[in-house]
């Protein structure tokens, strides 16, 4: 009986040892978003001459100064623009890579495998390789100065992490359920929205996460390919906020910076439930 008793006093306090350490190592990972949140209310002489979390002096018109902005356009802009930018960008991903991940996964042509082998290839090309080829061509064409860069590449399929991702899922999804639909009368498109897409439904929202998070937080594109302020996206907003005057308010930057990721942060938490799915699972569970 006493071992027994002991077995759990080690099995609780292991627990209660596990519980602590990853406490303390999310406390250390969000304390930069802590540390950003109050010094938003901070004014520059505290930001850069104290250390203390809390502030003493608290500005509180630090949110509405900072949206308001300092020239002839609001942070508002900034954000609209960037929904503009990012939400056709991560539908127009999904649609382009479900449609061809399907083809990979449930369809034998010629030349299946070298056309495999090439997509997954340009997944080792770094950015800086084709952007110079790609602004050259975006020019050639007048696409400058528009978010259409962003939509293309969305459009055309030319992000293979997601393909690759959307092809594992499908593989691991048993080819009895396309036969069963067959019998049923459906075709290969029916199959595919009907059947496979609902069951795919962590992997597209992983996908439509990540693609939404990266284009989100995308600053060197955005500054390559756009140029009129009007158009500009958060990230490049906030950067202007910094040349807009001899000396930032780096309050309203923060500021501005908080509200910049809540997007991302309420996306990822609101479909927390299918991505983990989405990264730990690729088919049917038993």
């Amino acid at each position: 009986m006493q071992t027994v008793l002991k077995r759990r006093a080690r099995k609780q306090a292991g627990k209660a040892l596990m519980y602590l350490l990853l406490i303390a190592v999310g406390i250390l990972m969000i304390y930069p978003l802590i540390w950003l949140l109050f010094a938003s209310f901070k004014p520059n002489e505290e930001i850069f001459g104290s250390a203390s979390l809390l502030p003493k002096n608290p500005v509180l018109d630090s949110y509405s100064a900072g949206w308001k902005g300092s020239g002839q356009f609001t942070f508002g802009t900034f954000l609209w623009n960037t929904f503009l930018l990012v939400v056709p960008t991560v539908l127009l991903t999904l649609l382009s890579s479900v449609l061809v991940a399907y083809g990979f996964a449930r369809f034998r042509f010629p030349g299946h495998k070298i056309l495999f082998g090439l997509m997954i290839s340009t997944m080792m090309l770094p950015n800086a390789v084709v952007i110079i080829p790609r602004y050259i061509l975006y020019n050639k064409f007048g696409l400058l100065n528009s978010y259409h860069p962003f939509y293309l590449p969305a459009a055309l399929a030319c992000y293979p992490f997601f393909i690759f991702m959307l092809i594992q899922f499908f593989r691991g999804l048993p080819k009895d359920l396309d036969e069963s639909a067959k019998i049923d009368g459906c075709n290969s498109f029916t199959i595919l929205v009907r059947i496979l897409l609902p069951l795919a439904k962590p992997a597209l929202f992983s996908a439509a996460i990540f693609q939404f998070v990266w284009t989100w937080n995308d600053f060197f594109n955005s500054l390559i390919y756009v140029s009129s302020v009007s158009k500009y996206p958060v990230s490049l907003g906030l950067r202007m906020s910094l040349d807009s005057a001899d000396a930032a308010h780096w309050n309203q930057i923060f500021a501005m910076s908080i509200v910049s990721i809540l997007p991302c942060v309420l996306l990822f938490f609101t479909a927390q439930k299918y991505f983990v799915e989405g990264v730990a699972t690729s088919g049917i569970k038993g």
